[in-house]
């Protein structure tokens, strides 16, 4: 089997941010160094907001559950950052890589007693999502995380489905799981779809199964694999060598560069902020090696905003019981 180094990386960093209340209150700063500030020193129910920072480019959303923050990047640099209030105790926000589902500006809940949920945005069909609510300054939530109501709103305008949303931290120490998570992602009408397996190629690669948006690639050391995932299917899958004994996750999102190239650039997930805006190195990209075909289709598909998590969970039922939940869903509930 011929075998192909790496998978193709990059970065940059910076930030900002304006605004009005509601149930928070916002904040406004014309510059990096003011954004920064501002965003040091958030109380609960604050926010800033600073989009023409990096007014065009993919989005993605952290959600750092220990601290109780949200940050947003496009293209790689941070525009805005809000407090957010996630699930209490029993009803546990779920951590991993998800994709926005739906959007509905005037959603009501089906599960608690027809409760609002302003500029709602669905992560999974079980009813997590993110939305404006009540901000306490502690988690408090059904399992949503509630975000400030102007910010929910400024946020919602520049979302498209598919985006991605990463949800971390130990405020919670809680990875869940469920027959239609990670590896059997939902079809069209909510249902399950069936693993696929790996052929004498040792690879699959069928992009026709979701042919567009975002893709979210997560490399297991565990498992020693690379699945592809699409809006939520599974679209690929591939055997890999990660020669990496780093116990930690990773996340990076490709960028386009002022020069029009790609870059990687690493998301600081807890325990790893110093990673914030860091390029990926050819060292850490010469420790993923994988079959030159594989390499190539995804190559190919690689596209602004894509997303790569690399983890020490499995991505596989391989009877170990390491998982971690990157699309959790369940057959919705009419």
């Amino acid at each position: 089997m011929r075998i192909y180094k790496g998978l193709l990386f990059s970065a940059i960093g910076v930030i900002a941010s304006l605004s009005s209340p509601a149930y928070a209150q916002g904040a406004k700063a014309s510059s990096p160094t003011e954004f920064i500030r501002a965003a040091e020193r958030l109380k609960p129910g604050e926010w800033v907001w600073a989009p023409n920072i990096a007014p065009t480019g993919p989005l993605l959303i952290y959600v750092d559950l220990s601290r109780q923050i949200a940050t947003v990047y496009r293209n790689g640099v941070r525009i805005a950052v809000a407090t957010v209030s996630s699930g209490k105790p029993g009803h546990e926000t779920p951590t991993g890589v998800f994709t926005i589902l739906q959007k509905d500006a005037n959603h009501r809940s089906s599960l608690y007693n027809s409760a609002p949920m302003p500029y709602q945005q669905r992560l999974t069909w079980d009813g997590v999502a993110l939305h404006a609510g009540g901000l306490p300054g502690y988690p408090e939530s059904h399992g949503c995380v509630h975000l400030p109501f102007d910010f929910s709103r400024e946020l919602f305008a520049i979302t498209s489905l598919g985006a991605t949303v990463v949800i971390a931290g130990s405020a919670i120490d809680h990875i869940r799981t469920s027959e239609a998570s990670l590896i059997a992602p939902i079809d069209a009408k909510g249902l399950p779809v069936p693993k696929p397996i790996l052929g004498e190629q040792q690879f699959n690669w069928a992009p026709e199964k979701s042919p567009t948006g975002p893709l979210t690639i997560i490399v297991s050391r565990v498992d020693q694999r690379v699945v592809v995932l699409r809006n939520g299917t599974e679209i690929g899958r591939s055997v890999a060598q990660v020669n990496d004994d780093d116990a930690g996750s990773h996340v990076i999102t490709l960028t386009r560069a002022p020069d029009g190239n790609f870059r990687w650039v690493y998301i600081g997930l807890p325990g790893h902020v110093e990673e914030e805006g860091r390029q990926l190195d050819e060292a850490t990209i010469n420790r993923l090696r994988l079959p030159r075909a594989f390499y190539e289709q995804v190559k190919a598909a690689l596209r602004p905003g894509d997303t790569i998590l690399m983890t020490n969970s499995s991505v596989g039922d391989d009877g170990r019981d390491r998982k971690i939940t990157v699309m959790d869903a369940v057959v919705p509930v009419p």
